[in-house]
């Protein structure tokens, strides 16, 4: 895997805004936010896209560094696809190296799942990205679990982690942000072998 095709695009889903800001389904932008960091990079408003970015590279220093772009789309969850199709074409990004990063309901709290390609699965953000870009771009899909009892799935994914979810969210966060550098640094087999289980 070499640069030669344009860098990566890394795009953490959720809502702008404080209000949004610890609610599970914005754990995407918590999961961008630790990649920024850990790359030395602070998210600046880009002037070609409703989004926040910060580019620089993931892995080992030398040639197994990948170029990538992180992004936080700034459109709400349900517009996510306008701002990533106009990062894509700005960077010159394949389909194939975009990675969004998004809350799963579908998947117990704590446990991630990487493919590439696949449905919406009702997820708003990913049903916007698909009508404007297709498939076929990788998913780090971050389980949150299903609403207990009869509660709304709306309201479950806009609150806030509970109080013993919060006991092991750092972990959860860097554990998908170590997903997101093995994806792009090792391919979707071997990230897949690692953080599938």
């Amino acid at each position: 895997m070499t640069d030669t095709a344009g860098p990566w695009l890394v795009v953490g889903l959720g809502n702008p805004g404080p209000e949004y800001a610890r609610n599970r389904h914005n754990i995407g932008f918590m999961v961008a936010d630790l990649l920024a960091a850990r790359i030395g990079g602070t998210f600046k408003r880009s002037g070609r896209a409703q989004a926040q970015v910060v580019e620089g590279r993931i892995g080992p220093p030398g040639p197994g560094s990948r170029r990538v772009v992180l992004a936080k789309p700034m459109s709400y969850m349900n517009l996510s696809g306008g701002p990533v199709t106009a990062l894509k074409d700005f960077y010159k990004v394949p389909t194939e190296q975009i990675v969004a990063v998004h809350d799963e309901l579908d998947i117990d709290y704590g446990t991630l799942r990487l493919k590439l390609g696949g449905g919406d699965n009702g997820h708003n953000g990913l049903k916007s990205i698909t009508k404007s870009l297709g498939a076929n771009y990788l998913r780090v899909r971050a389980g949150i679990g299903r609403p207990p009892g009869r509660m709304d799935v709306a309201a479950f994914v806009l609150k806030d982690f509970s109080a013993t979810e919060r006991g092991d969210l750092d972990w959860f966060v860097d554990r998908a942000a170590d997903a997101v550098e093995a994806l792009v640094g090792e391919g979707l087999e071997r990230a897949q072998s690692t953080y599938n289980s």
